[in-house]
């Protein structure tokens, strides 16, 4: 047996797919969780063969859950489930360790075959992300511009954003107004989500 663990803030959806995933012979779940922290206990506490996580939940979320039962468990295959999939966070997802990735709008079969595959240390990746992730632009800023636009994501002042990166005030402004205008965006809020969108915070 394939032993499984969930992890989906949604309850329905967690629910449904561990309904569906007790129906495959070969498959059981052994543990749900609700969060990313839940989700870290379960595993160590249940050492499932594989974890299917959601991408957007409760921290830690799928990508940096990925990353921590890579270290902490690395015989547990992570298979990253997600209802908004932008070719950015395939890639993102990959190098933490995920082992698959799958939207949430895939066949109902279809999660089952992923979790078999990655199971036998093979890889999934829904085609239509990966076609679009090899078509992904380079990121256009450079590793200041970057750092600078991270630590703006939640309106953090210049002035603290300075202190922690030990530049200038004016420095940091240049930094983030070259990031914006690269990225073509009306202001900072909007290069953080076209950043984030791509995949290059």
């Amino acid at each position: 047996m394939i032993r499984v663990l969930l992890a989906d803030d949604e309850e329905l959806i967690r629910t449904a797919l561990g309904a569906l995933l007790d129906l495959e012979p070969d498959l059981t779940v052994v543990a749900q969780a609700a969060t990313g922290r839940e989700a870290v206990d379960a595993v160590l506490a249940h050492r499932p063969d594989v974890a299917v996580v959601d991408l957007e939940m409760p921290p830690p979320g799928g990508i940096e859950l990925a990353a921590e039962l890579a270290r902490a468990l690395p015989a547990c295959a992570v298979v990253i489930l997600t209802g908004h999939g932008r070719p950015g966070h395939l890639r993102q997802a990959l190098t933490a360790g995920a082992r698959g990735f799958l939207p949430k709008g895939a066949p109902g079969g279809a999660l089952a075959d992923v979790i078999r595959r990655v199971h036998g240390g093979g890889r999934y990746v829904d085609p239509a992300l990966a076609a679009d992730a090899l078509t992904l632009p380079e990121c256009p800023l450079t590793p200041r511009e970057l750092e600078t636009l991270r630590l703006a994501e939640y309106g953090t002042p210049v002035a603290v954003i300075a202190r922690r990166t030990h530049l200038s005030p004016g420095t940091v402004r240049n930094y983030l107004t070259a990031g914006v205008q690269k990225l073509g965006a009306a202001d900072r809020a909007e290069a953080v989500r076209i950043a984030r969108d791509a995949g290059w915070l």
